[in-house]
């Protein structure tokens, strides 16, 4: 699968190029935790006015990915205690509602995952470029293949695990090899439950969940070190 390569910046809007490269630099731990993200520090280092800054700050505490402390904003940083018992009520909820069919080979209500298959097959043909905001097209798909199986309290209890494990699953899509590897996957998942394999539908889960996680737990704590780095380098 390729993807397409990236549309020039410039051809963005303002604000939306200042919230993707603030989002950008805090991912990569360009600024380290105790960093307060002032409006005027910021404005000045990505040169453009308060304005836009402002906005990129509430759009990135929506997301998690900034978090208010004493005194102002600052870069979130994850504590991986919590991520793994998070990730485990992940593990459970999604993979219940495999479970919770098998014993009567009920069918995931195709009605749902019908059109959702037919969506990634479009992204499949159409890739979009790697982007951490495609965790939302991602949750989408975990939420849709939940609610299939039919119980609606265990969809929302992963709409507030997945608020809680947002800003660290971001990571997760920043390369076209992991971008790829998420459509195909999703593409296999919904296929096995459509055809009520679901032994091999909740295996093929299981280790999509697992593989991301690997990548997210990597990548978040490469962040991290280099913040530190940063705060040890700096004048």
């Amino acid at each position: 699968m390729t993807l397409k390569q990236p549309r020039p910046d410039r051809a963005r809007p303002l604000g939306e190029r200042v919230y993707r490269a603030l989002r950008a630099d805090l991912m990569s731990g360009a600024f380290p935790p105790s960093d307060r993200l002032g409006e005027g520090k910021l404005a000045a280092r990505y040169e453009v006015s308060r304005t836009p800054i402002r906005e990129a700050l509430a759009r990135l505490v929506a997301d998690g990915l900034v978090q208010r402390g004493e005194g102002g904003l600052y870069p979130y940083r994850p504590k991986f205690s919590d991520l793994n018992d998070l990730y485990e009520l992940r593990f459970t909820l999604e993979l219940r509602g495999f479970e919770r069919l098998a014993p009567t080979r009920a069918r995931h209500d195709p009605d749902l995952l019908g059109p959702e298959l037919d969506d990634w097959h479009a992204l499949q043909r159409d890739p979009p470029l790697p982007d951490a905001g495609f965790v939302d097209r991602d949750e989408q798909f975990h939420v849709t293949l939940l609610a299939a199986s039919g119980n609606m309290a265990f969809v929302e209890a992963l709409h507030a695990v997945n608020a809680r494990i947002r800003p660290v699953r971001m990571y997760d899509y920043l390369t076209p090899d992991r971008m790829s590897a998420t459509i195909t996957e999703h593409i296999t998942v919904l296929e096995l439950a459509l055809d009520r394999r679901l032994e091999e539908a909740q295996a093929a889960l299981r280790g999509h969940i697992d593989a991301s996680r690997a990548v997210v737990v990597a990548r978040a704590e490469q962040a991290i070190s280099m913040a530190r780095m940063a705060s040890v380098l700096r004048p």
